[in-house]
Formats: C-alpha cells, structure tokens, sequence
C-alpha cells in the first residue's frame, strides 16, 4: 500500500503547491520559470492522482503499477474485486476525460482560429503605420494575436491606431508577436481543460487566472527588450482607460479587463531583481515536481 499512499501524498503536495503558487508574488520576477513551474504542477497532479488510483488497483498483483500492468493484462483483471476494479475504472476514466478535453479544447480553438482567420481575410487590411499586422476598421481599442503553426497574426483595431502613438504602438505590437513567438495559447490550453474537467472547483480558475496573468507578464519582458517599458506600460494604461473588448476565441490580447494591468503596469516601471536562491530553487522544483511522481510508478510493494 506504500506505493498508491506515496502517490496519493504526491497529488495533495501538488494541489498545495498550487494553492501556494496560485497566491504568490515572487512569480512576477521570473513569470517564464513560474509557467515552467505551473505545468509542472499540473502534470505532477496528473501522473500522481492516475498512479495513486492504478496503484490501489493492481494492490492484488503485489508487483507495483509498471509491472502489475502486465499481469493485469495477462488475466483480463480476474484478481480485481470490487473495490480495485472500481479504483481501476476511475483511474481509466479520469485520463479518458483529461486527455478528451484536451483534445476537445485543441479543436475549438483551432476552429474558432480557422474561422477568425476567413474572417480577417475579407475585413483586415495592411496599413503601414503598422507593420506586419492587420487592421480592423473598428473604433474600438483592440490588439490582439492570432497564433497559428505556420504563421501567426497579429491584429489591431483603427481605434488602436487613433489611441497610441508610434512608439506605443510600437511596444503593443513587440508585446503581440512575442506571444507568437512563445506559443503562449499552447501554454493555456491545459489550463482551460482543466476548468472545463473541474468547473466549480475555485482553485482551478486561480490557476488559470495565475497563468494567464504570467504569460502577459513573460510577453512585456520579451517586449522590453525591443522597446522601452515606458512605451509599453503607457500604452497599457490607455488600453485600460479605453475599456478593450474582450479579445476573440482563440486569440491573445495585450489588455484583458479581467487581468490586472496595473500589476504589469508597476512591474514594467519598477523591476525588482529575483534572488539567486528562488530562481534556483524553483528550477529544481520544475523537475522534481514531475520526477518523483514518475518514479512512485515503478515503485515495487513493500
């Protein structure tokens, strides 16, 4: 029982490390690593709660989850009662729902991406005051990406153009195709399946909101190093000012209403060095976090 019990500490580490990570600030000096350290959670959690379920399961093979699968397999599940085939089948069942909406989230955005794309095909026209980006002729403020495979776009309003000037624009625009140059929508997507899996649990929506405030944050700092953070954190305040409609499914915007910009904002104008010791210790924490729940899997009964 040692295995699924190592396992089932495992999962609970993983959810407090995440209500910890979800409330935390430290994470803005060094968002790329906190991301790092987000999926590493989510993945741990996963590998954890399944191995935990599995191992309760295959408890009658005395042989651990790696090699009880095997004997699992060999006698069509015969030594299962009724308390390890129901762990079994909930252990099968949450990977079935994890990875089915994942892949259901993975083709909604890829759909809603398809369809924005035909769209901005017959509306979005060049303009040079905006290199390399389409406008929509709308007089509301908006900047968005559209990340694709093959090539991203990236996507501002006429009311953008009237709002910034050219050095605004200038940093909005540095800030937008560094989410396409980080594929931060692939970030996201788990993050959006898991609230999907689990709506109402509260801790999964912090998550995501912790995310998605990381990735914007991991996109300024690309931003700044092309642009002054003066520039950008400007232009931030006046997309704030001007109330920017949400961004469109699938799409990432430089100013969301729900995340926070002056947080961005200050962090922008007021850089505060990360300490040596928490970039190293959350490194470690990124592997570690995936590792161990790894290696409970191959753990034999003792």
């Amino acid at each position: 029982m040692t295995g699924p019990a190592l396992l089932a500490v495992a999962a609970l580490l993983t959810v407090l490390g995440a209500q910890g990570l979800s409330k935390a600030r430290w994470t803005w000096r060094t968002p790329r690593i906190a991301i790092g350290l987000w999926q590493a959670l989510g993945l741990g959690w996963g590998i954890a709660t399944i191995g935990a379920l599995l191992g309760v399961a295959l408890l009658p093979y005395h042989r651990g989850i790696v090699h009880g699968v095997p004997g699992l397999v060999a006698d069509n599940a015969a030594r299962l009662d009724v308390v390890h085939m129901g762990a079994l089948l909930a252990a099968v069942a949450l990977t079935f729902v994890l990875l089915t909406m994942l892949a259901t989230a993975v083709v909604r955005v890829v759909r809603a991406r398809r369809r924005h794309r035909a769209l901005l095909a017959l509306v979005a026209r060049g303009d040079s005051a905006a290199p390399d980006a389409l406008v929509l002729d709308h007089p509301g403020a908006a900047a968005y990406c559209v990340p694709g495979v093959r090539s991203s776009k990236v996507v501002v309003s006429a009311g953008t153009l009237a709002l910034l000037d050219d050095k605004e624009l200038a940093a909005v625009l540095a800030h937008e195709r560094a989410h396409a140059r980080e594929r931060h929508d692939l970030v996201l997507l788990p993050f959006y399946s898991l609230r999907q899996v689990f709506p109402q649990i509260r801790l999964v929506g912090r998550c995501l909101d912790a995310v998605e405030l990381l990735i914007e944050m991991a996109a300024d700092d690309r931003a700044r190093r092309h642009r002054p953070a003066k520039e950008l954190a400007t232009a931030l305040l006046r997309f704030a000012a001007a109330r920017p409609a949400a961004a469109p499914s699938g799409t990432l915007g430089v100013a969301a209403a729900d995340i926070p910009v002056m947080a961005r904002v200050n962090r922008l104008l007021r850089p505060e060095p990360q300490p040596r010791r928490i970039r190293v210790a959350a490194s470690v924490a990124i592997p570690v976090a995936i590792v161990i729940p790894a290696l409970l899997w191959t753990l034999p009964p003792f």
